[in-house]
């Protein structure tokens, strides 16, 4: 009687079928709470555990590594790339929690109190991980940068706070030939200025005007905060009649009207002439002085 049989590639065809009808219910369902702020039951876990190690491993396992990782010259060179784009989730000596790496799950590993093999390193940084909040950084670093970067890496759990931070001033700080973001860091106590763009746009095309002869009869803009006061020169004639500005960014310039005329008072005739002195009339009395 064979092993195999009609009926019992039914049964197994029958109950795969419900099986996969089930998961799709499952998922399709929603009822499994995808948040970051709830972990994964057990099982759930040690199955992607599992996947995420065996992954990289068989991978990391071929890749060809150099022979130089322990050069103080690439450690130094990684130290400043890792402070750039990496101590947000993985940390540095001394440093504590950020707001990513507490919030992100799985939570990322703090790479200034562990190890991890070069070969692993480098394949991560390069390649990312699906689902866990660790970008590819290989679509804008060549593959030597990475390199240093694994190198730094098995220098870092070794290093005290101070010494981190001597290695990344002499590091040349976040480069890679090219590819950086345009971020910039603000000092301890600084203003963040990045929802100035609208201001800082006008502030610069207004400095960038500086020192060149403009035509003050041209309306232009100001920055924000610019207090009120006149543009044309003090020596400029200001036009006669009354101006209007037409859609088209135009000025106009209608003529005033004439001022009325005072009437020249009427000139005496008698001016300039010498006239005897009239007596007073007499009023009939005898006045004596």
């Amino acid at each position: 009687m064979p092993f195999v049989t009609r009926k019992s590639l039914l049964t197994l065809s029958i109950l795969s079928g419900v099986a996969l009808v089930a998961a799709a219910g499952f998922v399709w369902s929603g009822v499994y709470n995808i948040g970051a702020d709830d972990t994964h039951t057990r099982p759930v876990y040690s199955a992607l555990q599992a996947l995420r190690e065996r992954s990289i491993e068989v991978r990391a396992n071929k890749l060809q590594r150099p022979a130089d990782l322990s050069d103080p010259a690439r450690i130094r060179q990684g130290a400043g790339n890792y402070n750039a784009m990496c101590t947000g989730c993985h940390l540095g000596p001394g440093m504590k929690d950020t707001e990513l790496s507490k919030g992100l799950y799985p939570a990322p590993p703090n790479l200034s109190k562990e190890t991890i093999d070069a070969g692993k390193a480098f394949w991560v940084i390069k390649h990312g991980i699906k689902a866990s909040g660790m970008p590819a950084w290989g679509k804008s670093m060549e593959d030597e940068y990475i390199w240093n970067m694994a190198a730094f890496l098995q220098a870092l759990p070794k290093l005290t706070p101070e010494q981190y931070q001597a290695l990344v001033a002499s590091s040349g700080g976040h480069s890679h030939g090219g590819g950086e973001s345009e971020g910039h860091a603000h000092a301890e106590g600084g203003e963040d200025h990045h929802d100035e763009g609208d201001a800082n746009a006008e502030g610069e095309e207004h400095d960038a005007m500086a020192g060149m002869p403009m035509d003050e009869s041209k309306p232009h803009s100001h920055p924000p905060g610019t207090p009120p006061h006149d543009d044309a020169p003090k020596d400029m004639k200001a036009p006669s009649g009354e101006v209007h500005i037409h859609a088209d960014g135009k000025k106009h310039v209608h003529d005033a009207p004439a001022p009325a005329t005072a009437k020249p008072a009427a000139a005496d005739p008698h001016a300039g002439m010498d006239m005897p002195e009239t007596a007073p009339a007499s009023d009939g009395h005898d006045h004596q002085h």
